[in-house]
């Protein structure tokens, strides 16, 4: 375990809420809010905190719509974003199997 150097693992999603989101991102095409919240179970001021932090690195783009006058707004993940969560997956695994 000499190599191990935590630095290298990505912050932004390095978080419970955050890593639960792109684990549900990156296996749909795009998902609801409410969709998302109900998946990982996270309040909703909790949610946005974090779907924002994901938005401002770039690794989700959000979409907001009106639908029979009520507010939608759906997230998916960007290239971005998938290859930033599969170098963490991948940086995981190797820790692992150190």
């Amino acid at each position: 375990m000499t190599d191990f150097n935590y630095h290298e693992i990505d912050d932004v999603i390095h978080s419970r809420i955050r890593t639960a989101i792109m684990a549900v991102l990156i296996s749909v095409e795009e998902a609801e809010f409410t969709f998302i919240r109900e998946k990982i179970n996270a309040t909703d001021g909790n949610l946005s905190v974090h779907l924002k932090k994901l938005e401002d690195h770039n690794y989700i783009s959000v979409k907001k719509e009106f639908v029979m006058r009520k507010p939608v707004t759906r997230y998916a993940i960007t290239d971005t974003g998938r290859k930033a969560f599969e170098d963490y997956i991948k940086k995981l695994e190797s820790i692992i199997r150190k």
